[in-house]
């Protein structure tokens, strides 16, 4: 079943119904019962501004969250592109065959990593996924050959570096795994519901306030988009752009593959 949070244009159209639809609910009852009193009216006014406080708090918290996820995939795909340059050096000081044949290998799966950011579906990602570890055996068994026939401090550099190629590729995928979790977001939608039905249940006259009624479904749904499209690596239009890799892909004078 797909993600919700991968499409933030839908998170947008689907909180703002929502919340607005919370908003008229509230309006609803507050049609059905006689105005408050004065007194009534004041509880019911610092309830509201808790409720809108934690739910400004709950938003900035979520933002913060899915920036920091942001920064850790530029910089994980930064940290790609220097081991994959590095390998790409230290392999001239194997055999000229061999250096070469890896060479070869990692300029390949340097065009795998590039695609892995640029594709935006899980069907074109499954097949960079099974060529990616394809490559992964292929570079390892290489390095290994060398390594082996002659275990040298030069070629545990080289066997050092390969193995900084294959984790760092791990953990960029780690890094895409981690959203935001679903609990945050639910977390985060019932509080924007309970604020919306207090907004449309205190209003003095619904008919004159229907404008001001959308403001905070409005502002509150923008905010989702914001974080997840943020928080999304392929759904948004904030996305991590392999920069670094294409760059190194460029000076190694091979041609950039595009999704």
């Amino acid at each position: 079943m797909p993600n919700l949070m991968n499409f933030p244009l839908l998170v947008f159209v689907f909180s703002f119904l929502v919340l607005w639809l919370s908003v008229r609910i509230g309006v609803f009852f507050h049609v059905k019962r006689k105005s408050m009193d004065e007194q009534e009216r004041e509880d019911f006014n610092v309830i509201l501004a808790s409720t809108l406080t934690l739910l400004g708090l709950i938003i900035g918290f979520s933002f913060s969250m899915a920036i920091s996820r942001y920064d850790q995939r530029k910089n994980y795909e930064e940290e790609e592109a220097n081991a994959i340059g590095t390998e790409f050096l230290r392999v001239e000081l194997l055999p000229t065959a061999d250096a070469a044949k890896i060479q070869d290998l990692l300029g390949r799966y340097l065009d795998q990593r590039i695609l892995f950011y640029q594709a935006r579906f899980e069907s074109r990602l499954g097949q960079i996924n099974t060529d990616t570890a394809q490559l992964q055996s292929e570079l390892w068994t290489a390095v290994r050959g060398p390594a082996a026939a002659q275990p040298t401090p030069v070629t545990a550099l080289a066997v050092s570096g390969m193995n900084d190629v294959l984790n760092t590729q791990g953990y960029t995928q780690a890094a895409w795994w981690n959203r935001i979790p679903i609990a945050a977001w639910g977390l985060l939608g019932i509080i924007a519901i309970c604020s919306s039905l207090l907004i449309g249940y205190g209003v003095h006259r619904a008919k004159a306030g229907s404008i001001l009624l959308l403001v905070l479904p409005l502002t509150v749904s923008i905010s989702f988009l914001l974080i997840a499209d943020i928080d999304s690596p392929r759904g948004g239009i904030i996305r991590v752009r392999p920069s670094n890799l294409i760059s190194l892909s460029q000076s190694l004078h091979r041609p950039v593959t595009n999704h």
